[in-house]
């Protein structure tokens, strides 16, 4: 790790403990019982979750958190831009490292806080699980999905008329994702995201599908994108220090 950069690493930490904030608090309001919220209709219940997380997600990559630090908020994301060189490998062991610890942290802080209705079997820790189609559909639909969300930030944030977009892009993606694939694998795409329901809940049902999944789906899109590679940040719209191997400033098409 790069001594010089923890501020980046912070708010990459920050930034993922504030989604699992998110997903643990809407968890909660969307599918506990008990909940003035609660919306029994499991469809309609997962599209008002993919949407709260979308807009989420949307938050805090335009939010100054994820425009210090790129908010990758993944490991498979960090990993992809490390293969596509774009960040340096201390940097890139400091925010898988700042993931998980930020992962973890955000959703401990709520247990402190809601434990009993976080705990709830009907909650569970917003565990990604695979759903009753079994492991093997569960392992392509994370591979599909991880493919489909870096192809969209490959494409998108490399072009000059349309990076500005990517965090709308982004957003868009992960409401969907939760909307229609959450049934077959739990919609995780993050193997931070869903150890730190695992490790809060004790639950470690298939954590292989999250922790390969999601890293080969966006590393083949990396090895299928033929255009020019600017930048690691999904925002690039601030005058924030950028830690990144940068070129941004070059994007012309």
């Amino acid at each position: 790790m790069n001594r010089n950069h923890f501020p980046e690493y912070f708010c990459e930490a920050l930034a993922l403990g504030l989604f699992m904030v998110s997903a643990g608090g809407f968890g909660i309001l969307l599918f506990h019982p008990q909940s003035p919220m609660f919306i029994e209709d499991s469809c309609y219940a997962r599209a008002v979750m993919g949407l709260a997380m979308g807009l989420t997600a949307t938050a805090l990559i335009r939010s100054n958190l994820g425009k210090r630090s790129g908010a990758h908020m993944n490991p498979a994301v960090t990993l992809t831009f490390l293969r596509l060189g774009k960040i340096d490998g201390r940097d890139a062991v400091g925010y898988v490292l700042a993931q998980f610890v930020g992962g973890i942290a955000g959703l401990a802080l709520l247990a402190s806080l809601t434990r009993m209705w976080l705990s709830h079997a009907s909650v569970g820790y917003v565990q990604t699980l695979p759903g009753s189609n079994g492991i093997v559909v569960a392992f392509f639909a994370e591979l599909g999905i991880s493919f489909l969300m870096m192809t969209m930030v490959l494409n998108v944030s490399n072009s000059k008329r349309l990076a500005r977009y990517t965090p709308f892009f982004a957003g868009a993606c992960v409401m969907a994702f939760i909307t229609f694939e959450a049934p077959l694998s739990g919609m995780s795409m993050n193997p931070a995201r869903t150890f730190a329901s695992a490790f809060l809940g004790g639950v470690w049902t298939a954590l292989w599908i999250y922790f390969t999944a999601p890293p080969i789906g966006m590393l083949l899109a990396a090895a299928m994108y033929r255009g020019r590679v600017y930048c690691a940040k999904l925002d690039h719209s601030s005058n924030a220090r950028c830690i990144f191997r940068c070129a941004f400033g070059e994007l012309t098409t």
